[in-house]
């Protein structure tokens, strides 16, 4: 078995079990002694790990030394992300890596049923993960107790702050108990950010991770210069060239996503659309099937 320095046990197992045999350089800072129990302040590049790096740091404030968690009565970690995708993201995750240890992990979402997820929660849960605007939600009608805290991680936090969460995010750690410890990520550190991470965490310890090479590099970048009226054809002239598994095309309106799968689908491609005007349900069955293979095109916003 591989061994992880400063990894929990059951995590070490877990990441074992999923075929790691090391860690990046944002998960290996994440574990640095001098780290445990403080607050941090971390630029991590999507990509790079961090989802993985912030649940192993949790690990000994969840735990607090035994081998396995017992029954929750209160959520002990909060993890706060900008869109529910990535809340979903960041959940399946934390489950394969807290499997071994007995987590129990919610989710709460814009656009899912609150109800289902009020049941979530009444059950009992050791890890929540949400956005900003439902979380606040179910603080303010008493469904989720912040009184147990030990934890709360902020996931792409300039992203949120552009999104315009301040006022959810800034409620909800004044909300939170004041002994908890605050994780911040973000791509980037803006003075919005370093405003927030002075307000809301304790002498916070300032990583900065690099990659050993550039992200990304297995994406090449090609610019085609088209006729506006040969735009379409050119699209699916591309797709057809290149005869990819997965596709996604990016266009501006709901109207041209609409427009575009259209002409997609009479040409046999097997495509879906995703945009704001579809439920959280038909956005969720649209990924799934970019996952299972039953679709080779991904229209989207």
């Amino acid at each position: 078995m591989t061994e992880f320095d400063g990894v929990v046990p059951a995590l070490g197992q877990a990441l074992t079990k999923r075929g790691y045999t090391s860690l990046t350089p944002v998960q290996k800072e994440m574990l640095a002694p001098g780290l445990v129990g403080a607050d941090a302040l971390v630029s991590a590049q999507t990509g790079s790990g961090k989802t993985v790096a912030f649940g192993l740091a949790l690990a000994p404030d969840i735990l607090e030394g035994a081998e396995k968690l017992t029954q929750a009565h209160a959520p002990l970690a909060l993890v706060i992300a900008p869109t529910r995708e990535l809340a979903l993201q960041v959940k399946r995750e934390l489950e394969w890596l807290y499997e071994l240890a007995g987590a129990t992990i919610a989710t709460c979402v814009g656009g899912m049923d609150m109800r289902t997820e009020r049941r979530s929660l009444d059950r009992g849960a050791h890890i929540v993960v949400g956005t900003p605007g439902r979380l606040r939600d179910h603080i303010e009608r008493g469904s989720l107790d912040m009184t147990a805290l030990r934890a709360v991680v902020l996931d792409e936090a300039d992203e949120m702050l552009d999104l315009g969460f301040r006022d959810d995010l800034e409620y909800m750690l004044d909300t939170a108990p004041d002994h908890r410890r605050t994780l911040l990520f973000s791509a980037t550190v803006p003075k919005s950010i370093m405003g927030l991470a002075k307000r809301y965490q304790r002498d916070a310890i300032r990583i900065e991770t690099k990659s050993d090479t550039k992200q990304h590099q297995d994406i090449e970048y090609r610019a085609l210069m088209l006729a506006p009226n040969d735009k379409e054809n050119g699209i699916i002239n591309v797709i057809r060239y290149f005869e990819a598994p997965n596709t996604i095309i990016f266009c501006s309106t709901r109207a041209e996503v609409n427009h575009m799968t259209s002409r997609l689908n009479n040409r046999g491609f097997s495509v879906v659309a995703l945009s704001g005007e579809l439920s959280q349900n038909e956005r969720s069955h649209a990924l799934q099937a970019m996952r299972d293979g039953r679709a080779r095109v991904c229209v989207a916003t």
